[in-house]
């Protein structure tokens, strides 16, 4: 699984490192975010590109397995 650490960085950086992942990879990416509004940006973003969203809360921080 391809993996997408965008903890601590500030919009729009996750969506762009978002999509960058979503048009190279082929499979499951996840995304590491640190703040509830990144996570909402890019579990959004990600369903509109007609993905599947799985998000997980890990402490403060969530992954986002977009498939």
């Amino acid at each position: 699984m391809f993996e997408v650490d965008a903890r601590g960085l500030s919009c729009p950086q996750p969506l762009m490192m978002t999509n960058d992942a979503i048009k190279s990879q082929e499979g499951p990416i996840k995304v590491l975010v640190s703040e509830p509004h990144q996570r909402t940006n890019v579990e959004k973003f990600a369903k509109d590109k007609g993905k599947k969203v799985t998000v997980n809360e890990v402490g403060s921080e969530f992954e986002i397995v977009i498939e």
